[in-house]
């Protein structure tokens, strides 16, 4: 297992314990598919913590009556190379 595997292991399993044990018990509330915490596991495995948490923590903050809706993709990750 790759170390930032590793590092992000443990909130993905926090995110996965609100999906399962938390959040069936409140109304349906994500205005963006993917949902806010499915988003939040899609960035930190492409993005890893810092990066990928942050695109979480924005996402959280979009997801309110003001905010947008609809279809919001986990952005690519940059190509990191120069020609």
């Amino acid at each position: 297992m790759k170390a930032s595997k590793i590092v992000i292991s443990p909130f993905i399993a926090l995110i996965r314990f609100y999906q399962s044990a938390i959040s069936p018990f409140f109304p349906s509330a994500c205005r963006y598919s993917p949902t806010c915490s499915q988003y939040t596991i899609e960035a930190l495995q492409k993005h890893g913590l810092f990066k990928g948490g942050w695109l979480g923590l924005k996402r959280i903050a979009r997801c309110n009556p003001w905010g947008g809706r609809g279809y919001d993709p986990v952005p690519e990750k940059k190509c990191s190379h120069k020609h």
